[in-house]
């Protein structure tokens, strides 16, 4: 999978999306900033979130509306979007800004009129929500752009997650990213159940990856062993901002480590390999062998009191140490010399 000239995959490193959500915190100018600091941490994108309060649920108060216990608790739905919303005349600057800072731009698009604004900016990936993974209309829809697409499962059993994959290739997608997702605000680690995204490529034949919304990098970092090629982080200028997802959002630093760590992880990985590393070649030398320990005269029986198996290791392997014992001195051998067969005889 290719966005915007990167390479997406098991031989690439990780690709890191840095999400802006509603950290913006109603200020465009707060949200040029997190895309500065993304630039610098290392991210490869910056996603945003493309929906108003009027398309993605209701003005209403009824019970069904209000938001009860958690993050949001006290506020309707209406309420926590009308503010949280990226406003749609910011997204042309925000594109711009991107393109003056070289890097990505896409965004997770709620409904039709979203994909519309998106494709008018030529965005060149899509985003589906994990809420929205069930929206089978709007996947189709994405999917007609014929830009890759990234799709994000938390809450999704296993057969939403088939029925949302099936929609995607059906309907034109050919490059795709599913990713393992625990939609909880901040999740707990313990929560995230990471051998699902190895299980989850294999299953549905997909490329797999994190999006991830535990507080700290551990987990995004433990996934790329698990075959993550994709890692989603929220992404703040400071956690204690006050905004909608300030509080489980990564700060600078934090990506900055997010975007080292995952290479770093993705690079140990390499390959499978029973051979010699450059690395360890020049210690050799300092693994054991067999040595006099004492002076041995020609003749003389060699005994566990005058050959012992000791560092460095340029004399015989300790494996051939019984044998040795067999055998004596075929000439005077001082101590600290290096045993070899040439100075030994049966």
């Amino acid at each position: 999978m290719t966005i915007d000239g990167r390479k997406i995959g098991p031989d690439h490193p990780p690709y890191i999306i840095a999400e802006l959500s509603a950290n913006h915190n109603g200020d465009i100018n707060r949200a040029f900033q997190i895309m500065e600091e993304a630039k610098k941490a290392g991210a490869d994108a910056i996603k945003l979130q493309t929906y108003t309060h009027d398309t993605i649920t209701l003005d209403c108060d009824s019970d069904d509306f209000q938001i009860h216990g958690g993050l949001w608790d006290g506020q309707t739905l209406y309420e926590l979007y009308k503010g949280a919303h990226m406003p749609w005349d910011w997204h042309k600057p925000l594109f711009e800004k991107a393109k003056e800072l070289d890097i990505t731009i896409f965004s997770s698009p709620f409904d039709f009129t979203a994909v519309d604004l998106l494709e008018e900016l030529d965005a060149p990936a899509y985003k589906i929500a994990s809420f929205e993974v069930i929206d089978l209309p709007l996947i189709k829809r994405v999917a007609q752009t014929g830009k890759p697409m990234i799709i994000s499962t938390g809450m999704a059993n296993e057969q939403e997650i088939a029925d949302a994959i099936k929609t995607a290739k059906d309907n034109g997608c050919q490059e795709l990213v599913v990713l393992h997702c625990v939609s909880g605000y901040p999740a707990p680690a313990e929560q995230y159940n990471l051998r699902t995204i190895a299980d989850m490529a294999e299953r549905f034949d997909v490329l797999s990856g994190l999006s991830d919304h535990t507080i700290d990098n551990a987990t995004a970092v433990t996934s790329v062993a698990l075959g993550a090629c994709l890692i989603e982080k929220h992404v703040t200028l400071d956690r204690n901002g006050g905004g909608a997802d300030d509080s489980f959002s990564l700060e600078p630093a934090e990506l900055a480590a997010l975007c080292r760590d995952t290479t770093t992880a993705w690079q140990a990985l390499g390959n499978v390999n029973y051979e010699r590393t450059e690395a360890e070649k020049g210690n050799v030398k300092f693994r054991r062998s067999l040595y006099a320990v004492k002076d041995i005269k020609e003749g003389e029986r060699i005994t566990p009191e005058n050959v012992r198996s000791v560092r460095p290791g340029f004399g015989l392997m300790p494996k051939y140490y019984d044998s040795v014992l067999e055998r004596t001195a075929s000439k005077y051998i001082s101590k600290g010399t290096a045993i070899s067969w040439e100075l030994l005889k049966e």
